[in-house]
């Protein structure tokens, strides 16, 4: 059976035996199929939903007609409504002729017929009606994505607008007022606030993309859960208590030892903190709890929020969705934070639903991820300390105020650095400098990044450089380039210093031994 009706066969036969030996011959057959009195009955039950409409040839000479006609010449682009006529036996009917010319899908069938023939066109109509549907669901998809996709487009330009302008302010007061050391700071420190929420961002796009695609590696091995959890909340906690919100766990002795990723899961309980966060009042609690059920663990993150109306609790996890309002509500975040946490926590074996009582009532969220057996990790070892001292560094950008402050921050480390703004004058550069290391911006016009990098594995004198490639780049392919350049690290701007301090690390890692020595 088919419950929305959009399969149905409408009949309107030439009698009303004819159309109970139609019924009964569709039914038996599985097709569901229901009696039409008149036109203006074709017409109702058309706008209840219709697979196919068969006719009797004696219906089309009804003035009433023309309506039924009219309304299939006008149906949604999606739909071409297959309409079978049983046409009498004799010479071809000028009516029949004149509704051949007027719609597109239609079989005409001459009586008396034979049942395997009319079953087989009903059937031949249903598939196309089926495939019509498709297309529909098609359409409306994209429609529904595109809307999605311009209010996010709307909410990322608002966003990055927000950090923008206070630091427009900030650098307006440094350049004019020339403010005291003191004062200074507090602008630079603002400054630097605002940069790094742009990264987090800007990371969330990337991360978001990645994710979707697949195109994400997780470093598994055996974690606390409850550690994971207090990791998280030191995360989020500033900005709830920012919020004046109280972030509460409840957390069992002992442990709960899960295969994930550490970091990603830090990320995900962090993102859902800060969601809940963003989405409540001051003076509320956001509580935090965990338990074990049966072979699982369940983490539940409850808040005193705006909650979520019920027709949007499938949805809060899609890419682009913002339930009602609340993007005004959430203090800053381009609301992708859900799309992260379902598909890293999907990719650890688990799953995560969200439930409320509707508007103005809290969402609770709760996460499953299967335990496991402790076993003993490893513990990645830091790097030094980086001293650069005798080491000489060629940084090559054609943004000249990106390549002079990364020249000073290089410089921090010991290094001698020299800049140029262009592939060739870096070539010039390379012969009066001798450099250990490139550090280069892969975008540039002329000899870009990736063709320099090349120039300078081919020659002798350089071919040991070790080289960093600087960009905005960031996508797996980007990377494979990136490696057939023949760079020996990739970096996204804005550079995170130790990033920066990690790579350069790389590239002289006698230093760790020099310092000992």
């Amino acid at each position: 059976m088919d419950p929305s009706g959009e399969l149905r066969v409408l009949l309107r036969a030439a009698t009303a035996k004819d159309c109970e030996l139609m019924i009964s011959t569709l039914r038996r057959a599985g097709i569901e199929s229901a009696s039409c009195l008149d036109c203006n009955d074709i017409l109702r039950e058309i706008g209840h939903g219709a697979g196919v409409l068969v006719l009797a040839e004696e219906l089309l000479q009804d003035p009433a007609f023309a309506k039924v006609l009219s309304a299939l010449q006008t149906q949604p682009d999606w739909s071409d409504l297959p309409v079978i006529v049983l046409a009498r036996t004799g010479a071809d009917s000028p009516a029949i002729a004149r509704i051949m010319e007027a719609l597109g899908s239609l079989t005409v069938l001459e009586r008396p017929m034979r049942v395997a023939a009319f079953v087989s066109a009903v059937r031949a109509a249903l598939a196309g009606r089926k495939r019509q549907y498709v297309l529909r669901a098609t359409l409306e998809g994209l429609r529904e994505a595109d809307q999605r996709k311009t209010e996010f487009l709307a909410t990322l330009a608002h966003e990055l607008r927000n950090p923008l302008a206070p630091m427009r302010t900030a650098l307006s007061v440094l350049m004019n007022k020339q403010p005291d050391a003191q004062t200074s700071r507090k602008f630079f420190e603002m400054m630097d606030r605002q940069v790094q929420h742009m990264v987090r961002l800007i990371d969330d796009l990337l991360e978001v993309s990645r994710i979707t695609r697949g195109k994400i590696a997780l470093q598994i091995q055996p974690v606390d859960l409850i550690e994971v959890l207090r990791d998280a909340a030191d995360v989020s906690r500033p900005l709830a208590e920012a919020a004046g919100q109280q972030l509460v766990l409840r957390l069992p002795a002992g442990r709960i030892d899960v295969a994930a990723d550490k970091v990603r899961l830090v990320q995900v309980f962090a993102n859902l903190m800060n969601n809940a966060s963003r989405y409540s009042p001051a003076g509320t609690q956001i509580e935090i709890a965990v338990a074990r059920n049966g072979a699982d663990a369940e983490v539940v993150v409850r808040d005193q929020g705006i909650g979520i109306p019920a027709d949007m609790l499938g949805e809060v996890f899609e890419l682009f969705v913002q339930v009602g309002d609340a993007a005004r509500a959430a203090q800053g975040g381009l609301g992708i934070g859900l799309t992260l946490v379902r598909k890293l926590v999907e990719l650890h074996g688990g799953s995560v639903d969200a439930q409320s009582a509707g508007s103005g009532k809290g969402s609770v969220f709760t996460v499953r991820l299967p335990t496991c057996d402790r076993e003993e990790a490893v513990v990645p070892a830091a790097y030094a300390t980086l001293d650069l001292l005798g080491q000489k560094v060629l940084i090559v950008d054609d943004n000249a105020d990106a390549a002079d402050s990364l020249a000073l921050l290089v410089a921090m480390f010991g290094a001698t650095v020299k800049v140029a703004y262009a592939g060739a004058d870096a070539l010039r550069l390379v012969e009066e400098l001798r450099p250990d290391i490139g550090i280069l911006d892969l975008g540039m016009p002329g000899m870009d990044g990736y063709e320099l990098a090349r120039t300078l594995r081919g020659s002798p004198e350089t071919a040991g450089m070790f080289l960093v490639a600087l960009t905005g780049w960031g996508q797996d392919s980007d990377r494979v380039k990136v490696s057939a350049a023949g760079f020996d690290r990739h970096l996204l701007k804005p550079v995170d210093i130790q990033d920066l301090a990690a790579a350069l690390a790389q590239a002289h890692p006698a230093s760790e031994e020099t310092k000992r020595t």
